[in-house]
């Protein structure tokens, strides 16, 4: 994974960024530009309620309002060095406007941070911060406003998939997790967790007494689609992770025990994410993590 061009995400609504504190460490050690996006939007502003003119003049006057706010914000990193360009869109739909201007840009990586909660140190996701997820094509780096170590990422893959393209995404992450770890001077670990299905949800006599061979045939079949993985990239056998046990509660329960600063996971395609990520699964899992996420997706075929 190559880190030369980075969208970052900003709102001005916001009293700290640390969407652009994670880009400018980013920057500091890959030498990449960083291109800071302020998407700006007023209700009072659209639609019929002005004249065309006023209206035009109106908003015209408060994107050059945002502009010279971004300029004076990013001040201080344009003095230390880092290479910085600056732009302010006018848009309704936060996504939208993030995706039309990544699609002109075609960065190598998107940041933007998620919501803010003092109370909370768990990773708070907007709706624009999942319209991303699910259709952002670039990779996706949603930035948590925890303390930022940047010492260690682990990366979560599902060996078991059935079909090809999946199984790809899989040596996907590994190789841009590694290619990250490399460059930004960061451990990284792989995990995999497997949940068998509990006794109590089979009501079949048959299958109840087979259930112990039932729980070491699929240890064994995870256990080996695991090795198969991880023997075709050059893994550390300390670095190899398998866990037994739902993703929402094993995941979030690895990153607070090593310390994990980053969590890189799939999504399939553009329009669905990958099962750990749906629904429900989603939302407890990434309301449980207390770290930085990376969402990856397969580089579309051209």
């Amino acid at each position: 994974m190559k880190l030369e061009t980075l969208l970052v995400v900003i709102d001005a609504s916001q009293p700290s960024h640390p969407a652009l504190e994670r880009a400018a460490w980013l920057a500091r050690r890959s030498q990449a530009r960083l291109h800071v996006l302020l998407v700006e939007y007023s209700a009072a502003l659209d639609g019929s309620m002005l004249q065309n003119n006023l209206q035009t003049k109106a908003r015209e006057a408060l994107l050059e309002q945002r502009g010279t706010w971004l300029q004076e914000l990013l001040a201080p990193l344009k003095r230390e060095g880092l290479a910085l360009a600056q732009e302010v869109r006018w848009g309704k739909r936060l996504h939208e406007t993030v995706l039309e201007a990544a699609e002109q840009l075609q960065p190598d990586l998107v940041l933007k941070s998620a919501a803010h909660n003092n109370l909370l140190r768990r990773l708070l996701l907007t709706d624009s911060c999942w319209q991303l997820m699910r259709h952002c094509p670039f990779p996706l780096w949603l930035v948590h406003h925890a303390e930022w170590r940047g010492h260690n990422l682990c990366t979560a893959v599902d060996p078991l998939h059935k079909d090809d393209k999946p199984a790809a995404l899989d040596h996907h992450l590994i190789d841009t997790s590694q290619a990250l770890a490399t460059t930004l001077g960061m451990h990284a670990d792989i995990v995999h967790c497997h949940a068998p299905l509990p006794r109590t949800l089979l009501n079949n006599t048959e299958l109840l007494a087979t259930y112990q061979q039932y729980l070491s045939d699929d240890a064994q079949q995870h256990h080996k689609a695991f090795d198969d993985l991880i023997g075709r990239h050059d893994i550390a056998p300390d670095a190899a992770h398998l866990l037994e046990g739902a993703p929402e509660n094993m995941l979030p329960h690895f990153v607070r025990k090593h310390e994990i600063d980053l969590l890189v996971m799939g999504a399939i395609a553009r329009g669905r994410l990958d099962t750990i990520l749906i629904g429900h699964t989603a939302e407890r899992l990434l309301g449980s993590v207390d770290c930085d996420l990376l969402v990856v997706k397969l580089p579309a075929e051209k």
